[in-house]
């Protein structure tokens, strides 16, 4: 799935814990995430970044920085 630069990671997480397939408590057991965490995200609350890191990686997504296009 392709995201766009003007979303916030944290929505990105959001949107991908909701799509996933997996219950909360899968997502828990797998990544040692405690399930009121991944409730909080749900609802709209923030994370710390090694939970978001953990998340990432569980769902297969890396940050990549934009390439600036050259001037002419």
């Amino acid at each position: 799935m392709m995201y766009t630069s003007d979303m916030k990671l944290i929505e990105i997480l959001r949107k991908e814990i909701k799509t996933c397939r997996k219950s909360r408590y899968e997502i828990s057991k797998t990544t040692g995430i405690d399930q009121a965490v991944l409730c909080r995200i749900i609802q709209g609350g923030s994370c710390k970044a090694e939970t978001a890191d953990i998340l990432l990686k569980y769902f297969g997504l890396t940050i990549a920085k934009k390439k600036k296009k050259k001037a002419r």
